[in-house]
């Protein structure tokens, strides 16, 4: 078995340039030992065929219960606080078979193509009515203005959530998906449980035609959700049906604003759309590291074991960029056929709402550049920052100028 360098860290280069770093680990090892910002040691995957092979593998697992054992024995001595620890953690992506099973079978309904293509004529409606309150010509934060308030008002209307929550939703969001303190994490993961556990009581005494109330009353053969289960799948719900679109969209405008004969292109032939956002997928995806797994046994990939009981992590967005699997990976190219890319993640744990983050992408890229001639960063792209998370790979802001 091959004998690897010293583990890397996760510093602010990481997160501002992760592929030119990507690069250089896919080619020295795609497999290897990494540490985390407080102290966690896990194994980072860069390569495609990796990726994919233990995205599905079983003998990775994400089970909470198990993980946070896990976690204990290997964080004690830095006093980080257990994040599988919270009502938030128990969902989906924290789940092995049965659970996962039983639970997936639960929302799969309502996130089909054919359900979610029924939320066409609403989410052009919202897009149409975010653009036209921005002022044109002038410069905005796209962000802000477009990017983050599209998804939060179609996910929000889904579940049954008042829209007026969006911005503490934000501020939690952004606090659990970052490298936040961990005072922080603590109380705003409390504060965003607290929320949804008295919303759920609502929706029970007082149902209405949302997905919220349809998950605390829902029976599929007898088997109902506990109030923890509820909490937790409301938070992955909310959590990544607009975290995963805002950063999108923010990431698909800038690159196609970097790469003008693209976007000319798109202008030129909108038939391109659909095809384009699986390519912005491809190139610069929403999530740049998968959630944590772990071995339940050694598992040999390529020249690489990885122990039993081992943290694994696996780069999507590293992934996309092999060349070994994508021709010329660092060009972006509209009328690439882009499918097998991992920016949903692959197996049991493919993302449940991918549907809709593409309708949504589709729908508010193709609404803003036929609603703006003109639009262009305001500012240089080496100006901008990205927002301090190994989960999510999103922007802080986008200034534009829009005529």
């Amino acid at each position: 078995m091959r004998v690897l360098d010293e583990p890397i860290t996760f510093d602010e280069d990481f997160v501002n340039q992760p592929h030119a770093i990507y690069e250089q680990l896919r080619v020295q090892a795609p497999v290897r030992r990494a540490i985390m910002r407080r102290g966690l040691a896990v194994w980072l995957v860069t390569g495609y065929s990796e990726a994919r092979s233990l995205l599905s593998d079983p003998r990775l697992s994400k089970d909470n219960r198990k993980a946070r054992e896990l976690f204990e024995t290997r964080i004690t001595a830095t006093g980080t606080p257990n994040a599988f620890e919270s009502s938030l953690a128990s969902h989906l992506l924290n789940m092995d078979p049965p659970d996962h099973t039983r639970l997936r079978k639960l929302v799969n309904k309502a996130f089909t193509a054919r359900t979610v293509s029924r939320l066409r004529p609403r989410i052009e409606q919202i897009a149409d009515e975010l653009l036209d309150s921005i002022t044109a010509p002038g410069s905005v934060d796209l962000l802000e203005a477009f990017a983050f308030p599209l998804p939060i008002t179609v996910i929000c209307e889904l579940l049954g959530i008042p829209v007026a929550d969006r911005d503490d939703f934000r501020t939690w969001s952004n606090s659990i998906v970052s490298a936040s303190a961990p005072e922080v994490l603590q109380e705003h993961s409390a504060a965003l449980a607290g929320y949804l556990n008295a919303l759920i009581a609502v929706k029970r005494s007082e149902p209405s035609e949302d997905l919220l109330s349809d998950l605390v009353h829902v029976s599929e053969e007898g088997d109902q959700l506990s109030d923890v289960e509820l909490i937790s799948m409301a938070f992955l719900l909310l959590v990544a049906g607009h975290e995963t679109t805002v950063n999108l969209i923010g990431n698909g405008v800038l690159a196609l604003l970097e790469h003008p004969d693209q976007l000319a292109a798109l202008r030129e032939d909108p038939s391109l759309l659909p095809g384009a956002v699986e390519e912005l997928l491809r190139y610069d995806g929403p999530i740049n590291i998968a959630t944590l797994r772990f071995t339940t046994e050694p598992v040999v990939v390529g020249e690489v074991e990885i122990p039993a009981d081992e943290f694994v992590m696996v780069s999507l967005l590293a992934a996309n960029r092999d060349g070994a699997r994508f021709e010329d990976p660092d060009r972006l190219d509209v009328r690439r056929q882009a499918g097998g890319h991992l920016a949903f993640g692959h197996g049991l744990h493919y993302c449940v709402g991918a549907p809709l983050a593409r309708l949504e992408a589709e729908i508010a890229l193709g609404k803003l550049f036929g609603r703006f001639g003109t639009l262009e960063l305001n500012g240089a792209a080496t100006s901008l920052r990205y927002r301090d998370s190994t989960l999510v790979r999103g922007l802080e802001k986008l200034p534009v100028k829009l005529a």
